[in-house]
């Protein structure tokens, strides 16, 4: 499925705004991104495996809350991250 990256993740997938990944879970998916984009996972998700509070995650517009969201393979993943900055 296409997930759509923040510009503040871009880094970790080589200035990619766009990446394909697979997973039948959001937990699955970001295991997959994780494999393939070594340590993007860890700047979404926190310690309590709960998605960071600054990072929202939208599967087909809507908010995803858990990780055990569903997921089908044409669904579209966007992460957004909160900017800051004064």
């Amino acid at each position: 499925m296409n997930v759509l990256i923040p510009s503040q993740l871009r880094d970790y997938t080589g200035g990619r705004a766009h990446v394909e990944a697979r997973g039948a879970t959001l937990a699955a998916l970001l295991a997959d991104l994780e494999r393939r984009f070594p340590g993007i996972r860890f700047r979404m998700i926190d310690e309590q495996d709960a998605i960071r509070r600054h990072i929202k995650i939208f599967v087909n517009q809507q908010q995803a809350r858990d990780l055990g969201a569903a997921l089908a393979t044409n669904d579209e993943v966007v992460i957004v991250g909160a900017l800051s900055g004064g």
